[in-house]
């Protein structure tokens, strides 16, 4: 359920916080994906998926205030935070999936069940609001991204922004550290 507080004037300045959860608990045990970008730039990512015993996949790094302010930039130009989740579709044995932000003096939480498709958006009680979460959040397929600049991550589209983060989370864990690692990068 969104929950809000604040006032608009906030929104451009001051502090940022964001996370995503997207997650479901199956065959495989409680499997998920969950990042966050704090205030201080720090950047955390956990993986968890059991399919074929895989381990759990946590790393943190900092980037740059450009990264922070791109991130800021991208939940600005979406409106997601005039949005209201309470008529969107509630987690279910599918999954939920969970975004809160903190900016300047407001703060939004999200809650809603997995989207599969455009379809599962068009036949809910909200599409409107709930395409702009879908467009934030969705993952599509897209080119490898070169992982070693990470200031490539801030010309991304939202829906890209998320593909670059595993990409370059992927690029870290082959060349820099072991899975078992948890280590803090610099980026």
């Amino acid at each position: 359920m969104a929950a809000a507080g604040g006032e608009n004037s906030g929104a451009g300045e001051g502090e940022f916080y964001l996370r995503y959860y997207v997650g479901h608990k199956g065959k495989f045990g409680h499997e998920f994906l969950e990042f966050e970008f704090r205030p201080d730039g720090k950047l955390r990512y956990a993986n968890n998926s059991n399919y074929k015993n895989d381990t759990m996949i946590r790393k943190e790094v900092f980037v740059s205030p450009s990264v922070l302010r791109e991130a800021r930039r991208i939940i600005q130009e979406s409106d997601i935070m005039k949005e209201d989740d309470s008529n969107w579709p509630e987690p279910d044995r599918i999954g939920r999936q969970e975004l809160e932000i903190v900016m300047g003096n407001e703060h939004i939480s999200f809650t809603t069940s997995k989207i599969g498709s455009l379809v599962d958006v068009q036949s809910s009680k909200d599409p409107e609001g709930l395409r702009i979460f879908y467009y934030l959040v969705q993952v599509r397929p897209q080119p490898p991204i070169p992982p070693t600049n990470t200031d490539i991550v801030c010309s991304l589209w939202p829906s890209r922004i998320f593909m670059a983060l595993t990409s370059t989370w992927q690029y870290i864990d082959n060349k820099y550290m072991s899975r078992k690692d948890n280590k803090q990068l610099r980026i």
